[in-house]
């Protein structure tokens, strides 16, 4: 049994105690326990996730990944490409020593033949691989993949010794890089002579800081110590997706909008689940937030997957296929969320609640450690921290509830089955949005399936006042078509017949 530690927004932990029962490569049968054992509460300064000393070389380096996203300021979409070039460039360097599986990039080219195919070599590759996508990903955290790579004994000089394997895994990660070097996310800077992945769209937002001139569209708000929000990747639209490409037939129907009554009422719900904000609300709004200096929603899932890999007892090469899929799952899911987010660039809450109710006497929570209690429209606050009061980027679609869908779909075909059985116990008056004050005594979160997961992170983002229930809904939608291409895409790569 081993146990892994996870630090979540500095206040409590998450530990999910993984027991190996399922050795097999195929999913467990009906009725074995596939069971996520109850989460323990901790005391605020754990230490972060880290890798157990049994796991394999995927889930090492998707640790080390997660480690590097949390120290870095890449936002969701950058991170869901990152991890998705990571465990690509890994899939592709094992592929060589595949019968079947074909890489990405070079397609069956470079397969080595059969003498070679032995699980030293594969580890080799897929670690070489790992590496240089990791130095060139997160070039200021390169120290970590040195560390890495000389705890197995790859160091330059040993790595001379083992050519032939090495030279594979680094061939296959640069035909991955040069392919991604130009899809569109402006990784170099290179499309506009700007900052890596700087606008190169030449967006504009239509409203100001300052004036609301039209009320259905986005309009960016300054949080207390960040000044006012640019949009962030809004050119991330046009970035090659790994399989799934939306078209304007594919697109999600456009969100309702103000004045419509639809609208109204989906504003009026926003205020309601303010105004009945419980403890139990609160935790589910704080565990699934993954702001800046987290994980973020694509490393969130990664994380359920590590959970997934240990509950399951995942071998090597079942954890290069799984990761392989749900991280392009992440990065097409993306890739969707944002281009839906740029054509409708639709009004967030917090612009849309105080304009409609603005000189009006409301309930709503009153901010941190005030409770419900009537206040004037034209202050309402989402249940966010103050210096990240709401994300900065239009509202329609969902990012967290496309990408949670996305990601539940891949792990319930992964595994053959929903069950998820993962559950987290947040420890009392350990909140970031009221500290010393909520919860006022330990709240489990629990989920039995993978699906039900999904449901909690998009309607987390409704309690937090940052979501309309359509963006919500047709997140969730999104997120799940984008999973169906992918999966059948991601099968045909490794051989396999789509199911």
């Amino acid at each position: 049994m081993s146990t892994i530690t996870r630090r979540r927004h500095r206040r409590h932990v998450v530990t999910l105690a993984m027991a190996a029962l399922v050795m097999a490569s195929s999913p467990a049968p009906a009725g074995a326990e596939r069971a996520i054992p109850q989460a323990q509460a901790a005391a605020p300064g754990a230490p972060a996730l880290a890798a157990t000393f049994d796991d394999n070389d995927v889930l090492q380096w998707n640790t080390l990944a997660l480690q590097a996203v949390r120290q870095s300021k890449l936002g969701a979409p950058l991170v869901s490409r990152a991890l998705a070039i990571l465990h690509t460039c890994m899939f592709d360097a094992a592929a060589a020593y595949h019968d079947r599986a074909v890489a990405t990039a070079s397609g069956g080219r470079g397969r080595r033949p059969p003498v070679e195919r032995t699980l030293s070599n594969r580890r080799i590759a897929i670690s070489e691989a790992a590496y240089v996508a990791f130095a060139e990903l997160f070039p200021h955290h390169r120290r970590f993949a040195d560390e890495q790579m000389a705890r197995r004994g790859l160091t330059p000089r040993a790595r001379a010794a083992y050519l032939t394997p090495s030279d594979v895994g680094r061939a296959a990660c640069a035909a991955v890089l040069r392919a991604r070097h130009r899809d569109g996310a402006n990784q170099l800077g290179d499309e506009n002579g700007g900052a890596p992945y700087s606008d190169y769209t030449r967006y504009r937002p239509t409203n100001t800081l300052v004036r609301l001139s039209d009320q259905r569209h986005w309009q960016p708000v300054a949080s207390s110590n960040l000044g006012p929000s640019a949009f962030l990747v809004p050119h991330w639209g046009r970035v090659t997706p790994f399989a799934f490409r939306l078209s304007s037939s594919s697109r999600p129907p456009a969100p309702p909008l103000p004045p419509s009554a639809r609208f109204a009422a989906e504003e009026a719900a926003v205020l309601a689940m303010s105004a009945g904000l419980t403890d139990e609300h609160k935790v589910i709004v704080e565990y699934w937030m993954d702001g800046p200096r987290s994980e973020t929603p694509p490393g969130h899932w990664n994380l359920f997957a590590q959970g997934v890999s240990r509950r399951d007892g995942h071998d090597l090469d079942r954890d290069v296929a799984m990761f392989f899929v749900l991280n392009n799952a992440l990065l097409d899911a993306g890739i969707a969320a944002w281009d839906c987010k740029r054509h409708f660039d639709s009004v967030r809450p917090i612009t849309a609640l105080r304009q409609r109710y603005a000189g009006e006497r409301v309930r709503a929570w009153g901010g941190p450690g005030r409770g419900t209690r009537e206040i004037d429209g034209r202050d309402w606050l989402p249940y966010q921290r103050a210096n990240f009061i709401t994300p900065p980027f239009p509202e329609y679609v969902s990012g967290h509830s496309t990408f949670s869908a996305a990601a539940a779909e891949i792990l319930k075909r992964v595994t053959g089955s929903d069950d998820f059985g993962g559950s987290v116990t947040v420890a009392p008056r350990s909140s970031s949005i009221e500290p010393g004050i909520t919860p006022r005594v330990a709240v489990t979160l629990s989920w039995a399936t993978f699906t039900d997961a999904a449901v909690q992170a998009g309607l987390s983002r409704r309690y937090g006042g940052i979501h309309f229930e359509s963006a919500d809904i047709e997140g969730q939608r999104l997120g799940r078509a984008v999973a169906d291409r992918v999966w059948r895409r991601a099968q045909e790569l490794q051989g396999r017949p789509a199911s």
